[in-house]
């Protein structure tokens, strides 16, 4: 009798986490508690980014994955205040670091905003007189949708490191308080801020981002914005209110509804 060779079947590949699959599935969680009461819209600046983008990764490919996995970690980073409520990253073990600067952890990003932990002051901007709120207000009014994609990937994981492009196009004036506490204001050019950068980040085995490394230029934007160099300074001394928020004498930076990016 011949004997017949009976294989056990093959476990079943895990499958992925949602934040790898869809660029919105962060959005998507009901339970959870939002910055301004609900989950924002990110419909502009999806739409933007598919009409705009320079690449058309393969969907499920690496480059899409890691592209999911940051715009995922961006809506975390920005609308959910309880950490709680990151699914992107291994809470006990993340930081995150600028151009090999001190490493930061979560509590400090929700604490002074996204925007705030990246950019160092100088003559246009300094997060010393700016909050959360008031600096996602000056960026997005002046450009309402600032899309981002990956271009390369280098590595895969435990250790993801890849180049990105993010991009908008200034469509209101800049305003905002440099270094020195002068309200700094930038007319409209109408025309593309485009800045890159390369990330290296350490990931779990359920592709949770831990350790995140960034190296790029923050001065690339403002030269972008003020391609001449020609801002206006209105020189007002900078008053902190008993919140944190930043505002200036005889002076407004003009509020405007927060946009989404």
């Amino acid at each position: 009798m011949t004997e017949v060779n009976v294989q056990a079947p093959a476990e079943p590949a895990p499958a992925l986490p949602d934040y790898l699959l869809d660029p919105n599935a962060t959005l998507k969680d009901s339970s959870v508690s939002w910055r301004h009461g609900k989950a924002p819209d990110y419909s502009n600046t999806r739409k933007i980014f598919s009409e705009t983008k320079e690449m058309n990764h393969v969907s499920g490919s690496l480059p899409d994955l890691v592209e999911n996995l940051v715009k995922n970690w961006e809506v975390e980073a920005s609308f959910k205040p309880d950490l709680s409520d990151w699914r992107t990253v291994d809470r006990n073990n993340y930081s995150f670091a600028i151009n090999g600067g001190p490493a930061q952890d979560a509590e400090h990003m929700l604490k002074v905003g996204t925007y705030n932990a990246i950019i160092a002051p100088n003559e246009y901007y300094s997060p010393e007189h700016s909050d959360f709120d008031s600096s996602h207000k000056t960026f997005k009014r002046m450009m309402p949708t600032f899309a981002w994609e990956v271009i390369e990937v280098y590595s895969g994981p435990p250790h993801v490191s890849f180049k990105w492009r993010h991009w908008g196009t200034m469509k209101n004036d800049y305003v905002g308080f440099n270094a020195k506490g002068e309200k700094v204001t930038i007319k409209a050019h109408g025309g593309p801020i485009d800045i890159q950068g390369v990330t290296v980040a350490k990931v779990d085995d359920k592709v949770r981002l831990q350790k995140v490394e960034t190296w790029f230029d923050p001065m690339e934007m403002f030269r972008q914005i003020d391609p001449h160099g020609t801002i206006s300074k209105n020189v007002s001394p900078v008053v902190l209110t008993e919140g944190g928020d930043a505002s200036a004498a005889n002076t407004s930076a003009g509020a405007c509804p927060f946009h989404a990016n």
